[in-house]
């Protein structure tokens, strides 16, 4: 027996040829601990099937599982002017931004786009939090304004995912300044009798929560997400007491009368679809490919089977 032949040579083709697994084929739930297979996590629109933790989604990939088809045309957002402080810590501003957008494929840290939901025409805005925290600056001032005047434009109504640290610090008062500008484009909708519809999720905290993002017709949120101003460890070190458990989470906040529902993301687009079915005063969506029934031919048939039926009382 050769061991040189036998096993050396063998073990060392093995190592070569050995083919290279992707490291993001699995993931493993912060909440359970529950590796997940990226596929079946991504089908679920990255909820956690066996303990319903609700994981970071994308804007993106928001749109593409709440959209009719994941269909949808997205609005051009005004440029606002980089670095307008010449900002730098660690870093300077545009280099953060640059990484940003890198990190995340996004020009900036909100989308909007137009579409259809259960062939309901609205438009939709969405924060991401992997892009420097879901930052409140310029940028999503103006594309809050941008979706607001297209929702007036075309007559349809707006929601918004939220999803934010707060203001951009790099911007300074430039991005406090956004606060009162979302405000004035959601009065807008208000005056256009436009529904205004905030999906709250993990987490939406500071300016966002003290401007638009609690000005909604309806305020709904994702399971366990954490909203609030101050954040729980701030104001434990102020006031130097426990706070109650679950404070500050969406549950917390919907016993205590800031929130309308809190509903799954799986079960999200249902949601949406019938609320704002409600509040455009529609009928209920239909189910399936087959057009609305005319309500004129159901009348002439509901009348129809009267007569047949006192014709048959009366013989």
């Amino acid at each position: 027996m050769n061991w040189i032949s036998n096993y050396v040579r063998p073990r060392i083709n093995s190592i070569f040829s050995r083919r290279e697994v992707p490291e993001n084929l699995w993931k493993k739930c912060d909440s359970c601990g529950t590796m997940l297979f990226h596929r079946e996590l991504s089908d679920n629109q990255n909820v956690c099937p066996h303990c319903n933790h609700h994981m970071h989604i994308t804007p993106r990939a928001r749109f593409e599982a709440l959209f009719d088809g994941g269909i949808f045309t997205e609005v051009e957002v005004p440029e606002p002017v980089a670095d307008p402080l010449k900002f730098r810590d660690q870093k300077k501003y545009p280099d953060r931004m640059k990484a940003a957008q890198k990190k995340t494929a996004e020009e900036e840290a909100m989308l909007v786009a137009c579409g259809e939901i259960g062939r309901t025409p609205i438009v939709a805005a969405a924060q991401d939090f992997s892009f420097m925290g879901g930052s409140m600056g310029m940028y999503v001032g103006n594309a809050i304004i941008a979706a607001a005047e297209e929702a007036v434009k075309l007559g349809r109504p707006l929601v918004l995912f939220s999803a934010a640290g707060g203001a951009r610090m790099q911007e300074g008062i430039l991005s406090l300044m956004q606060m009162p500008r979302t405000t004035v484009a959601v009065q807008m909708l208000k005056e256009a009798g436009l529904p205004y519809i905030v999906v709250l999720t993990h987490p939406t905290t500071g300016g966002v929560t003290a401007s638009y993002a609690m000005l909604g017709d309806v305020h709904i949120s994702e399971p366990n997400a954490l909203i609030c101003f101050a954040g729980p460890r701030v104001i434990e070190q102020t006031i130097r007491e426990k706070l109650p458990e679950g404070f500050q989470r969406a549950e917390y906040l919907l016993d205590h009368g800031m929130l309308d529902r809190v509903t799954s993301r799986t079960e999200m687009r249902d949601e949406l679809i019938t609320i704002i079915r409600m509040l455009m005063k529609q009928p209920p969506q239909v189910v399936g490919d087959l057009p609305a029934p005319d309500e004129t031919a159901m009348a002439e048939t509901a009348d129809t089977t009267a007569e047949a039926d006192g014709t048959s009382e009366d013989a």
